[in-house]
């Protein structure tokens, strides 16, 4: 009986021994499945040519398909990144990126591209492309609809747009595309001035007469031709008189009349009765 029980505790003991390995074995079983459902389906483009990326990517871009065109030009930079095709597919992610509803990469790949190849014979296009996705990234700001402080409203977009159109137009004079971005540059010169009268106007109304005034200068010399510059004289004129500055206010009088002689703009300052102060 005693010989009994001391084999079968050490059947018991061999058994335990080997959970250990049983247990190594099911975790290595389960990571090499894992691993393989991580991995998914083989990359069906691995073997693909460089003409093959880039018109399957054309293909999905013509279908809308953005996201799919914007991962075979990827694949087409890391495999074949010299080339006039790569070359091209990196002016097209950026055209990409910015249908997907992402300006950044889009803007992003648009430096990428000028910063590589400032040459290249569609550099001009490049230009317009970064002012177009500018111009429409900043179509809901020069709104002219200030809701809040519009002096908390910075149109960095609509600046960038303006410089990229003007790189193209000074660059490429007789560019495909210089005649649009010409007629883009002088709406973005009007809206411009026009951010710049909301904010001298709002300072106006604040009591803020200087920084009015300065704002209403910056913006007569900036922007001389843009029909916002009527409302800046008025809005100087006014200031000055706000501040009991009569020689400037009749001088600021003069050049509104010598420049819109028909002008009858007038500028009132907000009064708040000391009862509507709380």
């Amino acid at each position: 009986m005693t010989v009994y029980l001391r084999r079968n505790y050490s059947s018991l003991s061999a058994s335990n021994e080997s959970v250990p390995a049983i247990l190594a074995l099911a975790v290595l079983c389960v990571s090499v499945l894992i691993g393989g459902c991580a991995r998914g389906k083989p990359d069906v483009t691995r073997d693909w040519p460089a003409d093959r990326l880039y018109y399957s990517a054309r293909d999905q871009m013509n279908d809308k398909r953005y996201e799919k065109a914007i991962d075979y030009y990827q694949k087409l930079d890391a495999r074949y990144p010299y080339g006039r095709l790569a070359q091209q597919g990196k002016i097209d992610i950026a055209y990409a990126h910015w249908k997907n509803d992402d300006p950044a990469s889009a803007l992003a790949a648009c430096d990428r591209f000028l910063r590589e190849h400032p040459n290249h014979f569609n550099v001009d296009y490049v230009y317009y492309l970064k002012g177009r996705i500018n111009f429409n990234d900043d179509l809901g700001i020069l709104s002219f609809i200030y809701e809040i402080d519009p002096t908390e409203r910075d149109p960095v977009a609509a600046r960038e747009a303006y410089d990229a159109f003007k790189l193209l137009v000074t660059r490429f004079p007789e560019s495909k595309y210089a005649n649009d971005a010409r007629a883009r540059m002088t709406y973005l010169v009007n809206a411009l001035a026009s951010h710049e009268t909301s904010v001298a106007e709002y300072y106006f109304r604040q009591g803020a007469y200087i920084a009015s005034v300065n704002r209403a200068q910056e913006i007569v010399t900036t922007y001389p031709r843009a029909p916002a510059v009527e409302r800046a004289l008025a809005i100087m004129v006014a200031s000055y008189e706000e501040m009991g500055l009569d020689e400037l206010a009749e001088g600021a009088e003069r050049t509104l009349r010598a420049n819109f002689p028909e002008s009858n703009l007038k500028v009132q300052p907000r009064r708040t009765g000391w009862w509507r102060l709380w």
